[in-house]
């Protein structure tokens, strides 16, 4: 049986039954065919072909230490006017933010995530105090922290100001492991003006990235989809992050560790009256990005924003990683999705098994751990992963 309905696509599906790099007019059949399941069966054997089916997952927790922010995006939904603690607004210490490190590293996490608004009081030194003070409650822990306008954020912040380099050789010191991939949306200016046009734009994101690449230090890439875009700003999102994490593989240093597709969330930002993408848009949308990346590892199906049994769908569609235990997460925070927001382990795995695939736990480099019984007692395995 053809791996495709579509006529149309079975060019691009003996590209790429023979490995050979898809382009721009093939992503854009990709993107606008109605032959979803066919593209599917295309992305999965990809995946099987990279991953053997095998399945990742993580034991995280996701720490947001404020939602004051002084971007008011509008697709966003998280963000506070600063000081309005009454509609919501907080912040955290520094010793909130370790002792939620702490927790959850006493259960078994081997990675933190901490990421929030742009506050427009906190001094540099601020991030700096919290990532030393994570890495002294937690030893062994991986700092994932701090997205691309955050860490532009610090570098203006700081007195006096600082490059991007030195802001990230400061957060190094201080025990930053890798960066996460929020704040890229979507890569074109008719979007960015429209959407969220105080936010830095690409050439922003893709510096922050370039750089922390360049010192050795790991990122991951997102794409917010499903808003105000159309299927070519989706393709040519791709494509640039395709070329980026080119030079940066080139240049053996850092590089995107996995891309993370995440369905924009209508529900309470100023964007409500968009629909937000449907199940299979996003499906779409997941084996587009193990279909055009194929100089990335690994695809996320990120469970929060998906649902479990939409992400547990994704595995089929080409993802390979399903995130982590996450504990809470609050970016959605006026959505359904809000607030405490955890899966076990046992669930984790449960959701790959039933899928047909192999579960295993990776650490936030995506090498094997080898758990010596419950809690904190894990080893990262010497078998080499990608």
């Amino acid at each position: 049986m053809d791996v495709v309905a579509d006529e149309n696509l079975k060019p691009v599906a003996e590209k790429v039954g023979c490995g050979e790099r898809l382009d721009w007019a093939d992503g854009l059949l990709l993107a606008r065919s109605r032959d979803i399941h066919g593209i599917g069966r295309l992305a999965d054997m990809v995946h099987r072909g990279r991953h053997d089916g095998e399945v990742y997952y993580n034991l995280n927790r996701h720490i947001n230490y404020t939602n004051y922010c002084i971007l008011r995006c509008k697709f966003c939904p998280f963000w506070r006017r600063y000081g309005d603690g009454a509609s919501g607004g907080y912040e955290l210490t520094v010793k909130e933010v370790a002792e939620q490190a702490r927790q959850a590293y006493e259960v078994g996490a081997t990675e933190v995530h901490i990421v929030g608004g742009l506050h427009p009081k906190l001094p540099f030194d601020f991030y700096v105090e919290m990532c030393r003070a994570v890495r002294s409650a937690c030893p062994r822990i991986h700092i994932k922290a701090f997205t691309a306008i955050e860490i532009i954020h610090f570098a203006r912040m700081a007195r006096p100001r600082l490059s991007v380099r030195d802001v990230l050789g400061r957060l190094r010191e201080a025990g930053l492991d890798s960066l996460p991939g929020g704040g890229a949306e979507i890569f074109d200016q008719r979007v960015h003006d429209e959407a969220y046009r105080h936010k830095v734009g690409p050439q922003g994101w893709f510096d922050v990235h370039r750089t922390a690449h360049e010192m050795g230090i790991c990122s991951n890439a997102t794409m917010l989809f499903g808003h105000i875009e159309a299927a070519e700003q989706r393709v040519q999102h791709l494509l640039a992050l395709r070329e980026q994490q080119d030079e940066s593989l080139a240049r053996g240093a850092g590089r995107f560790n996995c891309i993370v597709p995440l369905p924009f969330v209508p529900d309470g930002s100023e964007l409500s009256h968009l629909p937000g993408p449907t199940g299979l848009d996003s499906l779409r949308t997941i084996a587009l990005c193990r279909l055009m990346l194929d100089n990335f590892d690994h695809v996320k199906a990120f469970w929060v924003m998906l649902s479990p049994k939409l992400a547990q769908v994704a595995l089929s569609w080409g993802a390979d990683d399903l995130d982590g235990t996450v504990q809470r997460y609050q970016i959605v925070q006026a959505t359904e999705r809000a607030g405490d927001v955890v899966l076990t382990v046992d669930q984790l795995r449960r959701l790959i098994v039933e899928a047909g695939f192999e579960p295993r736990e990776r650490d936030s480099l995506y090498r094997p751990i080898v758990r010596n019984g419950a809690g904190p007692q894990w080893r990262v395995s010497d078998s080499v992963h990608p």
